[in-house]
């Protein structure tokens, strides 16, 4: 086994239960099973938190410095529009990934799975 943690490992797109096979199959497509080590991958869904995550921390790095070449240059639309569509599009290509692993790793870590509504208390 690797050295790491889960979370490291997800985050480098490695296995995140033993560090050596390949998370994903595709950018952003998880791989079946660990090759290495056998875990399934699909029992686990990231769902929409990483791209939440990613976002905000695009916007964070966007909007403030958007909001700056406004504030003192005062260029005209076009021109936010020709610096900040592809540098934000650039953003969240480079972080979704990484960060999609980071999520899978963390789920691993924590034994978190999807929800299930617990119907045994009702009578």
């Amino acid at each position: 086994m690797s050295e790491g943690s889960p979370v490291g490992r997800g985050l480098m797109g490695r296995c995140p239960q033993c560090g050596e096979g390949a998370l994903f199959a595709g950018y952003l497509k998880f791989a079946p099973n660990c090759m290495f080590c056998g875990i399934d991958f699909s029992k686990n869904d990231t769902g929409d938190g990483p791209a939440v995550l990613v976002i905000s921390i695009v916007g964070i790095l966007v909007v403030l410095p958007a909001l700056m070449v406004e504030l003192i240059f005062r260029p005209p639309i076009w021109v936010h529009a020709m610096l900040w569509l592809p540098f934000s599009t650039l953003l969240v290509l480079a972080f979704l990934r990484p960060f999609r692993g980071l999520w899978y790793g963390l789920m691993l870590k924590h034994e978190a799975g999807e929800a299930v509504l617990d119907r045994s208390d009702e009578s």
